[in-house]
């Protein structure tokens, strides 16, 4: 009788261990039987017109991330909202790391606060990836208008707008962006006056203003930077706390308009809808930061007054969190609100 039953337990254990053993390999096959992602294109949107310094950088990451994964990022403008139309649309992809956005300050820094209505959750939609650059804007005149007004610097300058409020217009690349809340910051602390013309992008802005039919505009550096090389546009200040490295002889706002405490600068980075798997995230982060250390690419970025990022989804989420509340502040003393 003991015997039987010592048999019978024996048969159960190789049962169950038998079970366990093909519930595994059942486990193994289904994994493997799911398609490696990606297995066709990676689209990034880039919430602003061609041109602009968001554009710049999606399209010097683009081909990075096509070598790395062996599938073509393509990447595609959506431009309208102050980049709201393009970050909602990637808000309400499907989660599976085919959809993707180039997202900016503006779109997950500033637009919360600026807009009475959003139609996106920039935390509570949106996986953040990494950071890909910090900038600062860069305040840039049309060199002739500058040179008919005897405009040479930002003391020059607020001393015309306000001898004659209006007279100056004030382009920016679309309403809550980080271009057009540093002009209305810059308005705000100089007292002055200067009617706005908001842009769907960096870009077409910035033709009118270098064609001089705008004034003046508080540019993302990288996409300045070429204007003012070629002597279209006349850099008066950078509207970070520091210099930048690339124009190291242009003052800070807060330095030649005598504008304590005056910083608004820029930032762009990669972010998925919410739910995307992590290890999609994850290695989306790794070789994004791969490509931003590759001499090449990091060099570009640096002439062009960019400097790269690469943090980890974790540290991203922290810094969008920070940012959310800083320029909450911003928004508030500057008075800017778009219905």
């Amino acid at each position: 009788m003991a015997l039987k039953t010592t048999i019978q337990k024996r048969s159960a254990l190789k049962w169950v261990a038998a079970s366990c053993l093909f519930a595994i390999n059942l486990i193994a096959v289904q994994a493997n039987s799911q398609p490696a992602w990606p297995v066709k294109p990676v689209k990034i949107i880039v919430p602003f017109a061609p041109g602009g310094t968001t554009d710049i950088l999606a399209r010097a990451m683009a081909p990075e991330l096509s070598k790395a994964f062996g599938q073509t990022f393509i990447v595609e403008n959506k431009a309208g909202a102050g980049g709201n139309l393009g970050a909602d649309i990637v808000a309400k992809s499907a989660a599976d790391g085919y959809t993707i956005l180039m997202g900016t300050v503006g779109t997950h820094g500033i637009n919360v606060s600026l807009y009475d209505k959003m139609p996106f959750d920039p935390v509570k939609d949106f996986a953040p990836i990494t950071l890909i650059a910090g900038v600062p804007n860069v305040m840039v005149m049309n060199a002739e208008k500058a040179k008919q007004l005897n405009i040479n610097n930002v003391a020059d300058f607020i001393k015309v707008a306000k001898a004659s409020p209006g007279k100056l217009n004030m382009a920016s690349s679309g309403n809550g962006t980080s271009i057009h809340l540093a002009g209305e910051l810059f308005k705000s602390m100089s007292s002055t006056y200067l009617v706005h013309f908001p842009y769907r992008g960096s870009g077409p802005a910035l033709l009118d203003l270098v064609g001089g039919t705008m004034d003046v505009m508080f540019d993302n550096l990288p996409s300045a930077l070429p204007h003012i090389k070629s002597g279209k546009l006349k850099a008066l200040a950078v509207t970070s706390s520091q210099r930048s490295a690339v124009l190291p002889d242009v003052p800070t706002v807060e330095e030649a308009g005598n504008l304590k405490g005056f910083d608004a600068s820029s930032w762009f980075g990669l972010l998925a809808p919410a739910g995307t798997p992590a290890d999609i995230v994850n290695r989306l982060q790794q070789e994004s930061a791969k490509a931003m250390n590759n001499p090449a690419v990091k060099e570009k970025l640096l002439a062009q007054g960019a400097i790269p990022g690469g943090n980890t989804p974790a540290e991203f989420s922290k810094m969008i969190a920070a940012e959310i509340k800083k320029w909450a502040q911003v928004v508030k003393v500057s008075g800017a609100k778009v219905d």
